[in-house]
């Protein structure tokens, strides 16, 4: 194949067959074609775009470029979630939970954190003997037993997405919406479920900040998810502000605890029973998606989530009793408070500054080598139209590293917008696509 050929091609706006973006893919992985073709590439397809055709080939040429999971040997309707992420986004550890007491069979690969805070792996992590690793038969044995079972992402899934990944980052051409598609698609067709549920991010604090984006992505997914043979349905949900109160890694496990126990966050709580109502659906255990968020609500209500929790926490080797003892976890040694300045009304929250905070306090990763402190985050006291008092707590910032805490805090301080007038808080849950 020749790429110079296929680089004109694109920069002139001219599609490309499926066979060459498999063979553009197949030799890239492989080490035939130097990055630096794949770079021009890559800048052309973000001048001139993908066509809704090449962006399916491309999808599937990742999809098929390492390994890909078979589940067939799991009993039901496999269901996966996926959030494009957020500041705050612990819904995982609520929605797999739920979903899982409601019969639907939950076989989940999920990725560690780079950026704000650590991933879901690294959340479990903070969970005392708890295993992100198993073998594949134990794997798809804990799911049939006990209903769900979430570890790492294999190294060898889509590797053609990581390989393409990391030349986008160093290239600026990571926002485009064919290459997002298509790399958010490609890992979770491979990791093989029946059905997928996105949780598409919108507002400052996420990748597509404007509503219009957002639903372009969750259009452009769901059809993708479909062209496959997957059942695929998205909800656009907001992330002008921080999801519940926690950011971090423990504080964030805890707090999903805490909504399984019924104590949790409005808009986490909210989200949850949306997004498990519909995997419920999906997975053929209600008639409808109300049907389903009835059931999540009894699941939750009942604490059938929240045994469902414990049963998953002790079969990947954790100890269950963190759900009574929040102590087991990793402990913080510092905190430090940061006071409203003056009196009003909370008229937003500067979401990424909110993470960029976190991320100093030793909760998330600069760089895919750092060390993650567990037991570091912030608590966001005030959300949007919140009424403040001058000198009231808008938060509290965690970990073991004072001067790493103080400069979080200097940040988290220009996070906050207060306005003299009050304002209304932001719909959690925005469009629902693909039902």
């Amino acid at each position: 194949m020749n790429m110079v050929t296929l680089i004109e091609k694109k920069k002139r706006g001219i599609v490309l067959s499926d066979e060459e973006i498999k063979e553009l893919i197949k030799g890239f992985v492989k080490g035939e074609i130097p990055d630096y073709q794949v770079s021009a590439l890559l800048m052309a397809i973000f001048f001139k775009g993908l066509s809704k055709e090449e962006t399916f080939a491309l999808t599937d040429a990742m999809r098929y470029s390492g390994d890909t999971i078979d589940l067939s040997s799991i009993n039901g309707i496999k269901v996966d979630k996926h959030s494009t992420g957020g500041v705050g986004d612990k819904t995982t550890l609520v929605v797999a939970p739920l979903a899982a007491a409601c019969g639907v069979p939950i076989a989940k690969m999920s990725g560690r954190g780079l950026g704000f805070t650590g991933g879901t792996v690294d959340k479990m992590e903070s969970i005392p003997g708890f295993r992100t690793s198993m073998e594949a038969e134990e794997f798809l044995n804990q799911v049939n037993k006990i209903g769900m079972a979430v570890i790492g992402q294999s190294e060898n899934i889509t590797p053609a997405d990581k390989k393409l990944y990391a030349l986008r980052d160093v290239t600026s051409t990571v926002d485009n919406l064919g290459l997002i598609s298509s790399s958010i698609m490609s890992k979770k067709l491979a990791a093989g479920s029946d059905a997928i549920v996105l949780d598409v991010k919108c507002g400052a604090g996420a990748f597509m900040e404007k509503l219009d984006e957002a639903v372009e992505l969750a259009k452009m997914m769901v059809e993708i998810g479909s062209n496959a043979g997957r059942r695929t349905v998205a909800a656009i949900t907001d992330m002008g502000q921080p999801l519940g109160v926690a950011v971090g890694n423990s504080i964030e496990v805890i707090e999903a605890i805490e909504t399984l126990k019924g104590n949790g966050p409005e808009d986490i709580t909210k989200l949850a029973l949306k997004l498990s109502g519909i995997m419920v659906y999906l997975g053929g255990k209600a008639s409808s998606p109300e049907e389903g968020q009835n059931m999540t609500r009894t699941a939750l209500e009942s604490g059938r989530g929240l045994a469902k929790l414990g049963e998953f926490i002790e079969a990947q080797g954790g100890d269950s009793a963190v759900i009574q003892d929040y102590s087991l976890f990793p402990q913080h040694t510092i905190e430090m408070e940061l006071k409203s300045p003056k009196a009003g009304y909370i008229k937003a929250i500067e979401t990424k500054r909110i993470g960029y905070a976190s991320l100093y306090t030793g909760a998330g990763r600069a760089t895919k080598d750092d060390i993650l402190d567990l037991s570091a985050g912030i608590k966001i006291w005030k959300k949007i139209a919140d009424k403040v008092d001058e000198g009231q707590t808008l938060a509290v910032l965690y970990g073991n590293d004072e001067s790493k805490v103080a400069k979080a805090l200097s940040i988290a301080q220009e996070a906050f917008v207060i306005s003299d007038e009050p304002c209304e808080s932001p719909q959690i849950i925005k469009e629902i696509i693909g039902l």
